[in-house]
């Protein structure tokens, strides 16, 4: 466990690794237990589970995730709970916090997808495209569930269509565990030695406006 072995202590914030995908349609069982799996793999390395505090894949993420001891924070769309509940009919089991940015299902996308250090998606329809769309423009680290259908099985040839470099790395894989261990790789080298620069000089407590 590479990350959980680095992180100084409690003075940094855990790895968050987002898992989107589609929150209804079809939903295979083979595929939901690969999910749940990658949840509980998610949990015991030590990472922080972020999903759209939606149905379908992504809470099969969070049920994994919570049968290990995880924490889960969700990014709602709606303003606060009784919305959550009502309007959009999503669930609240398995959440250790949920954020309400009462910008929709399209507008919370951006705080969603943000608040990851490392996205896999798993899946997906249209929201799960923009998404995939956010992530890739600002250089994420993305992993792509292979053989989980829906826009997932298009993303090679969006990306060859895009035909822009945004910085970030898209890695492939079947195996949901396997694909989270590259992407943690990734992250270590790539995105932590940047944090760990940072910290340098820096009070962990933050510093007092004058």
């Amino acid at each position: 466990m590479a990350y959980a072995s680095t992180v100084p202590g409690d003075i940094f914030p855990r790895m968050t690794v987002g898992v989107m995908g589609s929150a209804g349609g079809e939903l295979p069982p083979d595929i939901c237990a690969q999910v749940y799996s990658l949840g509980q793999a998610i949990a015991e390395r030590g990472c922080v589970l972020v999903t759209g505090a939606c149905p379908g894949y992504p809470h099969e993420a969070v049920k994994g995730a919570k049968d290990k001891g995880g924490v889960v924070v969700g990014v709602s769309p709606a303003l606060n709970m009784e919305e959550h509940i009502l309007k959009y009919t999503s669930p609240t089991k398995g959440y250790d916090a949920i954020i309400y940015t009462g910008s929709g299902l399209m507008g919370r996308e951006i705080e969603n997808i943000r608040s990851c250090d490392v996205v896999i998606f798993v899946g997906g329809r249209s929201g799960t495209l923009g998404e995939f769309a956010i992530a890739y423009d600002e250089g994420k680290i993305i992993g792509v569930l292979e053989g989980t259908g829906g826009i997932t099985s298009h993303l090679k040839t969006i990306i060859g269509m895009i035909n822009k470099e945004a910085g970030g790395i898209v890695c492939y894989d079947k195996n949901p565990v396997q694909l989270l261990e590259t992407l943690e790789q990734a992250y270590m080298e790539l995105i932590f030695p940047k944090y760990l620069q940072a910290m340098e000089g820096h009070d962990p407590d933050g510093t007092p406006d004058n």
